[in-house]
């Protein structure tokens, strides 16, 4: 090739051509590190995949990637998550949002009109992710092959359609809409099982599905003609090599010898090049700087080789997860079973991209806690791998012992071996928050063992993990004890024995015991199952259901292959009609499509700049300097804003509520909690900023400072509390001292404790701060308080009220935390816009909201109580303390609303010591029911204490303090609550 040749190719590999919604789109010009997501919302038109988490486990930006294969002429499709995607990785790909398969021009989709009718969407900004979902596993079920479904449904069955959802999260609407919208597209449903919709009156009208909107496979075309025209234009153009396709920063090599010659150029450096095959390990493992060079090795033939043979199956370790699972499934009982435990790693959409070999890297090089390691370790699989100078075959036990991986050794594949379905049984099991996956396990184990005839044990393999240990292990004592005994309840009590020895979780690990008690509880239930005269273990005991010989015991399921099954049950009147007649709610179906705008959807004004929050991280120290560490990152800075930038005339205020107390905006000079802002990093991008304030090196003095104060009983020992406003008060009932002497039984001492609650808001704390003429600002902020924030704005610029425009269309979720913490990025994005002259937006990332959010009001309750033989209470005392974190906030109307809850039971008379203690934590807040939720759980509380005392029926004792409710004085010296709110708020300027 000429060098005009060669410069021509190494252009045209250096443009990133796809295809978003069937439009022709170039990656040119972007950042080597830009994902798919930034692109699309920055780049196109596009706006209906959000961020919501930045790690792949929300679903909030789910997209369908298309690839066609030129040399079979056919387009394959799977959903996965554009946050974690590279751009640069998705060269001649088609892209499709939710947008591109139904919008408001073009009318709506099917699956965006069932959301709609099935009421599935709330506040809406996880339902463009749910139908990309749907969506997906719709185009993967409805692939020509096999007998077609009947009309209006689709190929896929119920349990299909609950996992096809089973990564996304939703936190308004709750499940079960969003399941029946799933299951309507199910031929095997019985629509009668769906529950309230727009298209047919329960339990009057008939349910068919000639009333649902009415879907045809096929009918989105996912990959474009023209792209197609363009991959077969380039099939006969000269390979460029991988050095020089690399001008754009991407470097796509197409072998193992290129990938060494990379290695070996003289501008590697691990600490600023990456090597990816599908980005995912970046949802676990934040990138805390930028690269600026890229090494993608999809594109290597040996890392995707899938050789099956009668030895067994060897994988690449560039296959994604679900083609694994697509291998597994097909082959022995023990295949089968790492297929069905992979099938509970991460989410569809994640392991629709994620790697098997990226997965037992990250355990081997940064002890994730796989569960992909733990299975193959116990079927017995080696792994190969290529150092900078020789090719290792290993066991994947050695692989694991070995020192962390450096950057240039290769995991090229895994052979896990065939080991037939004679006398050989293989169970996994895993314990996490859920059941479908898309969660770490809390511990995660394998067993294999090979028995003779009369059900001895040959060999045993068992392996356990994710109990707080580096990597995955095998319990080689138990197992060495095991070996030719025949398995008896002796035999079983001396292994789980030895297993408490072996299982010991490193030091920080949290919940050790609960840990310890689960791999026992896997053993023993596993052990169980293959003892002689011994019961049959319950189906609870096996929870992906227990294989032996090749058959599903007494045939039966797991419990987590059973279908979700639910049912809405509901009692109509025609007296006030239409009242309760269902009605699709305005706007579902635009938030469905993508098509509703949120605040960080509204297109960035010309010259924006982004911020991001610089936060301490202790919690009672005096700020001395912050600097920042040499680092790609730190070079995007353009300044930093401090409480100095505050216009003069105005307040360091980031949060206020009138006749409660103020917040401070910055940390300045004492910063009094950890994840109190400092300053503000302004960078020409939101990934610029966010990667620049983790840059950020803070000093910090605690000379002459008192020590933080952290808990109530610090705080109680201090003196540190906040007053309640009397008319915010509650008024005790009745005379205790007379309540406790007509009690036959008194529990003088008892507590409950409560810990604070994340919101989890969908859509994280956001403004837009666009600064206007004579001194006058817009900020359009995802608020629940306008009114508020144009107060708490206009106090911290200075500026009269008038001159502060709030505009908040929609909220992505808000549960009370878009109320007064809203105001504090409203608040910073505006001081910076007034400072430059310039818009700037803020988005915050999740840990960053996490830490500054606050969240719910964390308890410490103790109490007396008198009762009577039969359960009747007569008399209670509960000394309350309440941690409010730094500042008033809206804990002054948290007692009132706890003890209002505590009332829906009669106590007899009822008195309370109320301690609203001041802490240097984060402000807690309104969340969701404030005061309600633990005033609910301490009388509930309460309630069993008294049952278990008495020894009776715990809803005995419950109907019988309920039905004497105690409605005196329920809400009295409250105010009632909204009451007590409007006296509050502050009037306009």
């Amino acid at each position: 090739m000429g060098s005009l040749g060669k410069d021509a190719a190494a252009a045209a590999a250096e443009r990133v051509v796809l295809a978003v919604n069937g439009a022709r789109h170039e990656a040119a010009g972007v950042d080597p590190s830009t994902t798919l997501l930034e692109f699309l919302r920055t780049r196109t038109p596009v706006r209906g995949p959000k961020l919501g988490c930045g790690e792949g486990g929300c679903g909030a930006c789910v997209v369908v990637i298309s690839k066609y294969n030129p040399a079979t002429d056919e387009v394959s499709e799977h959903s996965a998550s554009s946050c974690l995607t590279l751009v640069g990785s998705l060269n001649h790909c088609s892209v499709t949002t939710s947008e591109g398969i139904g919008n408001t021009r073009h009318g709506y989709h099917p699956v965006q009109q069932r959301l709609a009718g099935f009421h599935a969407s709330q506040c809406g900004f996880c339902t463009p992710g749910m139908c990309m979902s749907i969506f997906s596993a719709l185009v993967k079920a409805d692939k020509p092959d096999g007998p077609a479904p009947p009309t209006g449904f689709s190929k896929l069955t119920c349990s299909e359609a609950e996992h096809a959802v089973s990564g996304n999260l939703c936190r308004c609407t709750g499940y079960r809409p969003i399941l029946d919208t799933c299951k309507s597209f199910a031929a095997d449903v019985d629509l009668e099982d769906l529950g309230l919709n727009s298209f047919w009156k329960k339990g009057s009208d008939r349910a068919d599905v000639g009333k649902l909107p009415e879907y045809f496979s096929g009918a989105v075309c996912t990959f474009p003609e023209f792209l197609k025209s363009e991959i077969k234009g380039q099939m006969n153009d000269i390979p460029v090599p991988a050095a020089i396709a690399g001008q754009d920063g991407w470097y796509h090599p197409k072998s193992i010898d290129e990938l060494h010659s990379l290695f070996d150029s003289n501008w590697f450096d691990e600490n600023s090049v990456k090597i990816v095959a599908s980005n995912t390990g970046a949802g676990v493992y934040k990138d805390q700087d930028l690269y600026d060079k890229y090494i993608d090795i999809q594109g290597i033939p040996e890392l995707s080789v899938i050789d099956r043979s009668s030895k067994g199956v060897e994988i690449g370790a560039a296959v994604s997860i679900s083609k694994a699972i697509e291998v597994f499934s097909d082959g022995t009982p023990v295949f089968t079973k790492i297929a069905g435990h992979l099938s509970k790693v991460a989410s569809p959409f994640v392991r629709n991209t994620a790697t098997v070999g990226g997965n037992v890297i990250m355990a081997q090089r940064l002890q994730f806690p796989s569960d992909i390691a733990t299975v193959l370790l116990a079927a017995g699989s080696t792994v190969t791998v290529q150092t900078a100078s020789k090719m290792l075959r290993l066991t994947l036990d050695e692989f694991l012992e070995q020192p962390p991986c450096d950057a240039k050794t290769i995991l090229l594949s895994i052979f896990v071996p065939d080991w037939g379905s004679d006398n050989v049984i293989f169970e996994t099991s895993r314990a996490s928050p859920r059941p479908f996956g898309n969660a770490v396990s809390f511990v995660n184990s394998a067993f294999l063992a090979r028995t003779s005839g009369q059900l001895v044990i040959e060999d045993i393999c068992l392996a356990f993990g994710a109990y707080g240990v580096d990597h995955a292990t095998r319990a080689r004592k138990v197992e060495e004890f095991l070996k030719g005994k025949s398995v008896s309840a002796a035999v079983i009590l001396e292994a789980v024995q030895l297993l408490k020895d072996v299982i010991s979780p490193s030091e920080g690990t949290t919940h050790p015991e609960y840990r310890v008690s689960l791999a026992v509880s896997f053993l023993f239930s596993f052990l169980s199952s293959l003892g002689n005269n011994l019961n049959e273990p319950a189906n609870a005991i096996a929870p992906n259901g227990s294989c032996a010989n090749g058959s599903e015991k007494h045939g039966t399921l797991g419990s987590d292959d059973l279908p979700v099954r639910s049912r809405q049950e509901l009692v109509f009147s025609d007296e006030y009609q239409p009242v309760g007649k269902p009605i699709t709610k305005a706007g579902a179906e635009l938030q469905a499509s993508g098509e509703a705008v949120y605040v960080d959807d509204i297109p960035a004004p010309k010259y924006c700049l982004y911020g991001a929050f610089i936060y301490s991280t202790q919690p009672h120290a005096h700020v001395k300097s912050v600097n920042f560490r040499s680092s790609l990152a730190s070079e995007k800075v353009i300044t930093v804003i401090s409480a100095k930038d505050i216009p003069v005339g105005g307040k360091n205020i980031g949060s206020g509520f009138r006749m409660l107390g103020e917040e401070a905006l910055f940390g300045d000079p004492v910063s009094e909690f950890a994840g109190q802002n400092i300053g503000i990093v302004i960078a020409e991008t939101q990934k610029y900023a966010y990667m620049a304030a983790k840059q950020a090196v803070i000093e910090y003095s605690t000379e002459k400072l008192e020590p933080p104060i952290l808990t109530i009983e610090d705080a109680i020992q201090h003196n540190s509390y906040f007053q309640t406003p009397p008319f915010l008060a509650p008024r005790p009932v009745g005379d205790i001292d007379q309540g406790m002497s007509q009690a036959d039984h008194k529990i003088l001492s008892g507590e409950v404790k409560l810990e604070s609650q994340y919101y989890f808001y969908m859509e994280t704390q956001t403004a837009l701060a666009i600064p206007d003429e004579d001194n006058c600002i817009t900020v359009y902020s995802s608020t629940q308080l306008p009114e508020i924030t144009q107060n708490v704005v206009a106090d911290c610029l200075g500026i009269p009220y008038h001159n502060v425009r709030i505009i908040t269309r929609r909220v992505g979720g808000g549960f009370g935390g878009k109320g007064l913490k809203s105001t504090h990025v409203a608040c910073a994005s505006a001081v910076a816009a007034f400072k430059l002259q310039r818009p700037v937006r803020m988005y915050l990332d999740r840990k960053t909201d996490t830490i500054m959010a606050g969240g719910r009001h964390p308890m410490k309750a103790k109490y007396s109580v008198g009762f009577k033989s039969d359960g009747t209470l007569t008399a209670l005392h509960v000394d309350l303390g309440i941690n409010a974190g730094i500042s008033p906030d809206l804990s002054p109307l948290i007692p009132g609303h706890t003890i209002s809850s505590l009332k829906k039971y009669n106590w007899g008379a009822l008195a309370f010591d109320i301690k609203l203690c001041k802490t240097n934590v984060s402000s807690k807040s309104a969340v969701r029911a404030p005061g309600d939720v633990q005033g609910s759980f301490i009388a509930e509380a309460i309630i069993e204490h008294v049952a278990s005392a008495l020894g009776a029926d715990t809803n005995a004792v419950r109907s019988t303090g309920a039905g004497r409710r105690q409605l005196n004085g329920s809400m009295a010296g409250t105010g009632g609550r909204s009451a007590a709110f409007r006296a509050c708020r502050s009037p306009t300027r």
